[in-house]
This record gives C-alpha cells, sequence and structure tokens, in this order.
C-alpha cells in the first residue's frame, strides 16, 4: 500500500510550486543558486518555523535525519548550512514576501464565510504595528538612535475573518505607523479599526473618499465643534454619542466633512475612550465593541512571537531577517489554509505543537490531529488498588 504524503508536505501543499515558479520570476535572484533553490530555500525556513529550529545546523541535522523522506517532503537539492546561509544573505526577501500576500489572499477566499464577530456588513481589518527586537551587537544596521537598540517593524493588517494577516509591510524602525495608510489596500464599504498612533486628518479623509469606513481613537487635545447630539443609553457604558466637525482652520481643510464622536466606557480597563468614525448607520455599542476588536491584532503579534522563530534569526544580515519573517507568516498562513481545507477543530496552538514532532509522519492530516479515545481518570485509583491486591496475593 502506497505511503501517504508527509506531514510537512500537507501541509505545504497550500502553496503550489507553480505558483512559486511565477513568483520567482518576478523575483529573479540576482546570484546563480548554490546547490539549493529558491523553492528548497522557502521550504527549509518553513521547516525550521514548524519545528522550531533555533539555527541553520539544526534545520539540517533534522532534515538529514531522515535523507530518505526528503523527496517526499519536497525537497530536491542538497541542504547544507552552507547553502542556506549563502540563500539567506543573498536570495531576495521580495520573493517571501510575494508568496506570503498569495497565501493571504488564498486564506482569505477559505475564511470569507466567517463572521468578524461584530454585527457590521463587509469586512473587518484591524490595523497596528510590532517592535521585533534584534541585538545591536549583531545587528548595526538596526540601531535606532532613539532607544539605542536595535529593531525592525512590522505593520499588519489583521482581516477579523479568521483572525488572518490580510497585508504586511516590513520597514525599519523609524518608519510613522500613519505613514501606513498611505500604503493599505483599501476595500469599499470595509471598516479599519486603528489606534491613534494612526490619527492622521488627510489620510483619513482620503480612505474615507474610496470608500472605507475608519474607527480611530481620538489623540489629545482636538477641538469640535458639535453638530448633533444623540440620545445614549449609559447602562451600555457609551457616555455620548455625537456628530461633530473640526473646528480649526487647519484641520478643517485636512477633514472638511462630518464625523462621528463616541465616547465609551470600558468596564475592563477602567478607562474612557473617545473613538471617531465615519460610519453614521450603526449603534454606538457596535462601534465600541468594533475598538475592542483591536486587540485581536495585538493578540496575533504576541501568538507569533511566543510559536514562531521570531526572537532568534538564522542570520545577520538584514536580507536573512526579512526572509525569517516572512516565513514565519507564510508558515502561520499554511497551517490556518490547512485547517480549513480538512475541516480541523484544534487551535492552531494545538497543531503546531503536533507538527513539530510529527512533521515526517506518513499520515493524513486529519488522522494526525485527530484527537484519540479519553481516558477515565476517575477509575484509576480503583485500578491501583485492584493491582495492588493481585500483586500482594501473589
Amino acid at each position: 500500500m502506497q505511503a501517504s504524503a508527509t506531514l510537512f508536505s500537507q501541509i505545504t501543499s497550500g502553496l503550489f510550486p507553480s505558483e512559486f515558479s511565477r513568483l520567482l520570476q518576478k523575483h529573479p535572484a540576482s546570484k546563480p543558486p548554490r546547490g539549493i533553490t529558491e523553492y528548497d530555500h522557502f521550504l527549509a525556513l518553513c521547516f525550521g518555523q514548524l519545528t522550531y529550529r533555533e539555527s541553520l545546523r539544526d534545520i539540517v541535522a533534522c532534515l538529514n535525519s531522515k535523507p530518505h523522506l526528503l523527496y517526499h517532503l519536497g525537497f530536491r537539492g542538497n541542504i547544507t548550512r552552507t547553502n542556506l546561509a549563502y540563500a539567506n544573505k543573498n536570495r531576495d526577501w521580495r520573493l517571501f514576501q510575494g508568496v506570503a500576500q498569495l497565501l493571504m489572499r488564498r486564506a482569505a477566499n477559505l475564511y470569507r464565510e466567517d463572521g468578524p464577530g461584530v454585527a457590521v456588513p463587509g469586512l473587518v481589518f484591524a490595523l497596528d504595528s510590532s517592535m521585533i527586537s534584534l541585538a545591536l551587537n549583531l545587528f548595526p544596521w538596526a540601531h535606532y538612535v532613539r532607544s539605542g537598540q536595535a529593531a525592525v517593524k512590522l505593520h499588519l493588517m489583521l482581516s477579523l475573518k479568521g483572525n488572518l494577516p490580510a497585508w504586511a509591510v516590513i520597514t525599519g524602525n523609524k518608519i510613522g505607523d500613519m505613514r501606513m495608510l498611505d500604503e493599505i489596500p483599501i476595500h469599499p464599504g470595509a471598516h479599519y479599526i486603528m489606534d491613534r498612533g494612526y490619527m492622521d486628518f488627510v489620510r483619513l479623509y482620503r480612505l474615507h473618499r474610496a470608500g472605507g469606513f475608519f474607527v480611530v481613537r481620538c489623540k489629545k487635545p482636538v477641538s469640535f465643534k458639535t453638530v448633533e447630539r444623540k440620545g445614549v443609553e449609559k447602562r451600555d457604558g457609551i457616555r455620548c454619542d455625537q456628530i461633530v466637525k473640526l473646528k480649526s482652520s487647519w484641520s478643517e481643510k485636512s477633514y472638511p466633512e462630518l464625523m462621528r464622536r463616541i465616547r465609551s466606557w470600558d468596564s475592563e480597563t477602567k478607562k474612557e475612550v473617545v473613538l471617531l468614525t465615519n460610519n453614521f448607520f450603526s449603534t454606538p455599542v457596535v462601534i465600541a465593541q468594533l475598538y475592542k476588536k483591536r486587540w485581536q491584532v495585538e493578540l496575533f503579534f504576541k501568538w507569533i512571537k511566543q510559536h514562531l522563530r521570531l526572537r532568534a534569526f538564522y542570520g545577520r544580515s538584514e536580507n536573512s531577517v526579512r526572509c525569517q519573517i516572512w516565513s514565519a507568516i507564510c508558515a502561520y498562513l499554511l497551517v490556518a489554509i490547512l485547517k480549513k481545507r480538512i475541516g480541523l477543530e484544534k487551535s492552531l496552538n494545538q497543531i503546531l505543537q503536533v507538527t513539530s514532532v510529527g512533521v515526517f509522519d506518513q499520515t493524513p492530516a486529519n488522522i494526525v490531529f485527530t484527537e484519540g479515545p479519553e481516558i477515565k481518570t476517575s477509575t484509576d485509583n480503583e485500578t491501583q488498588k485492584q493491582t495492588l491486591f493481585e500483586f500482594n496475593m501473589l
């Protein structure tokens, strides 16, 4: 009987080699391959992410421990530490960015029937950024003058349909968050949830003109003229719901139309939050709930830093760091795609834990991730007493 594909190849089947080849034509290598193809390089980095390998030497040691399965994993070249180090330094990281963007679109199609968890039509995105810390003595090119440390910045737009990345970019640590409003894709009718670091009225007005809805936390101080006051139910935590217009002449030129200002009390954090939005049709409670959903992108950053390889890096060059960050996003998306395709009930964390020890298994994924029969712990004491009784009778 022919064995099934390895668990690793079932996960990476979310990306077709032909698609990777087309992306490679758009981002050709500046230097010829050195014993390892671009696809092998991508698979090796994903392998390191899924199995928590700490270095290139660890990746090579694990792969070479099963040489007869390398072909079934998808590798075709000679996997050595030198070849991987050379590829990390010289292969264009934009190729991995293109792969991540392709996987984002595929995952979005699979999760399009999932709800965002808030009663609003259309898509809902949470936008934020996170610093990925680096060692200054090893990565001097990422020096951050203000803090005296080294870091790169991951800007990400998370879709609340499945909590999946919908757009991402890696920049230097000096790039401000509000500048990303010039880069994000705008879907007419979609909601964009942001913290106060993104409050720039010129850019928010551009998003408004493009048909998008924003919910952003208001900075202080901002002067408004109140046009209309609406009645609210304070038992829902809403303190005020107003239609406002910017007061100063410069601000009025930046955003000349009306906005909605909602002041909400968060019972969990015991803080008052002032929100600005161009959504005039949803209730203030829904707007407040939308802003709370912004926390999902914070949880995403925390999750990938804890469960994927983003604390220790396989190389010291900027290209190597970017390749590893994009491979982490790709690994996350590949697991999410597999989870949806075969209808797994397990969480992504559980899937990664099983994958890390069973990556070479040649068993269908739906069987690998199926929980075994539960062991009844209530009768453990009775079994132990019975065993001791039988032993004493001998």
